[in-house]
């Protein structure tokens, strides 16, 4: 990608996205929200300057709407590989919980992987640990190298782990280990991010997710340089045809960080939808909106946090900080 300043058209895609789900939250009905998300992103990417393709789409797997896979973006211009979450966490948009936030990641040609929509096993870590923990390990030798790399006891780390009945066995393990774990309801992708993040209060995200979010979370890790290390989990019979369709016959192999997200120029970008760990929320006021961004890339290697208010086009309007 060769426009240095297309990461502020990512940011106003996200931005745009996330206000208008923001108008739905507490509501009650995830499909609406993510319609309204869905059809926000859409809308705006038509005024970006790229010839995209959506390489990750979402909705398949829970019949949402979607950005669908193969889906052709934006005006013209250089081409870029798309993967878009445009609300992850509609359960949380929908009942007013923490941490929903509107997503975006980008890459030249082949640099994001065109992931089914299945479910993948994760194990996502931050840079102290990179390289240090493997995936196919039990848990407890895991959480014994992520507590030495960080110089503490495994009695410190916390462990982000979806509240689902098929974590019963990683939940049990990772508290006989002694860790501790802060159980959620969705939303591990804003978890990976939050613990790649020194000082967050997060050192790992284990269990079973969506495979899409896995590719959005490894261009998260390749600008915050953590890691993450998954794979593929096969609940019904119908996903191992899918698999072979795709040209996927190993079902055993561990995808890293750089097989998920190869490409040499990222740019990864998330606005709060609802108040989270690291991002606020979208508030409205009587003459205006304000969101929070965050918006990194791998080419300058940059994290930036926007706050941004968009004012009403009135030349009486006052703006408060």
């Amino acid at each position: 990608m060769h426009r240095d300043d297309l990461f502020l058209e990512f940011v106003r895609v996200v931005e745009k996205a996330a206000m208008a789900c923001a108008r739905t939250m507490g509501q009650g009905d995830r499909k609406y929200s993510d319609q309204v998300a869905v059809e926000s992103m859409r809308q705006e990417m038509e005024s970006v300057d790229i010839d995209g393709t959506i390489v990750i789409g979402e909705g398949e797997r829970d019949e949402a709407p979607m950005l669908f896979i193969g889906e052709k973006v934006g005006k013209g211009g250089f081409p870029v590989d798309i993967a878009v979450d445009p609300l992850e966490g509609t359960n949380l948009c929908a009942t007013g919980a923490n941490n929903a936030i509107a997503v975006i990641a980008a890459s030249e040609k082949g640099g994001l992987l065109n992931a089914p929509d299945i479910y993948m096993d994760k194990l996502v870590v931050g840079p102290s640990s990179r390289g240090l923990v493997d995936i196919n390990a039990p848990v407890e030798q895991n959480l014994k190298a992520i507590a030495g790399a960080l110089d503490r006891k495994v009695q410190d780390l916390v462990v982000i782990v979806l509240d689902r009945p098929r974590h019963e066995k990683l939940i049990a393990d990772i508290r006989k280990a002694g860790a501790r774990i802060r159980l959620i309801g969705d939303g591990d992708l804003s978890a990976g991010i939050t613990a790649a993040v020194v000082g967050s209060g997060v050192h790992a995200v284990m269990g079973t997710g969506g495979a899409p979010e896995g590719v959005l979370t490894a261009a998260a890790m390749r600008c915050l340089n953590g890691e993450i290390q998954g794979k593929l989990v096969l609940t019904k019979p119908a996903d191992k045809d899918r698999l072979k369709k795709m040209g996927i016959d190993d079902l055993d192999r561990v995808y890293k960080t750089e097989e998920l997200a190869p490409g040499k120029s990222i740019i990864f970008a998330c606005s709060g939808v609802t108040d989270g760990a690291l991002l606020r929320g979208v508030r409205f006021f009587g003459e205006g909106t304000r969101t929070h961004t965050l918006v990194m890339t791998t080419m300058p290697h940059q994290v930036r946090f926007i706050d941004t208010i968009h004012a009403k086009d009135d030349p009486d309007v006052k703006i408060r900080f």
